[in-house]
C-alpha cells in the first residue's frame, strides 16, 4: 500500500513554501514583479526540482523566468541552508500559464453562450 505523501512530495512542498518566502524577501530584481510559486515537482532521484510560477500585475513572464533561472544557484544555496537533506535539487523555473488559459477559455465560453442567447432571442422574437 503506497504512502499518502512520498518523500519527494514532502520535499517539493517544502521547496515551494521556502522559495515563495526567499523570492519575496531576498530577490531585489525590478524585472521580477509579484511572483507566486504555484507548484514544485521533484525528480525521483531528487536531482532536479521543476518550479512553476505566475507573475501578477501583467509583468513580463519570459523576463521573470530568465531572472529566476539565473538566480537559481543563489536560491538553491539559500534552500540548502534551510533543508536537512544531503543534496538540494537543482532548480528549474517554468512559467505557469494555466490561469491565463483558464480565463481565456472562460471568456470564449461566455461569448459563445451570449451569441447563442442572442440567436435564440432573434428566432423567438
Amino acid at each position: 500500500m503506497p504512502r499518502e505523501f512520498s518523500r519527494g512530495r514532502r520535499i517539493a512542498d517544502l521547496i515551494q513554501r521556502e522559495l515563495a518566502i526567499l523570492i519575496q524577501r531576498e530577490m531585489k530584481d525590478p524585472r521580477l514583479g509579484m511572483v507566486t510559486i504555484n507548484d514544485a515537482k521533484v525528480s525521483r532521484d531528487l536531482a532536479f526540482a521543476d518550479v512553476y510560477f505566475t507573475v501578477l500585475g501583467g509583468n513580463d513572464a519570459q523576463g521573470a523566468e530568465e531572472v529566476l533561472n539565473n538566480a537559481g544557484g543563489f536560491l538553491r544555496t539559500q534552500l540548502s541552508k534551510i533543508m536537512s537533506t544531503r543534496t538540494t535539487p537543482k532548480l528549474r523555473f517554468h512559467y505557469d500559464a494555466t490561469i491565463e488559459n483558464g480565463a481565456r477559455i472562460s471568456k470564449v465560453i461566455t461569448d459563445a453562450l451570449a451569441e447563442d442567447a442572442s440567436k435564440r432571442d432573434g428566432v423567438e422574437g
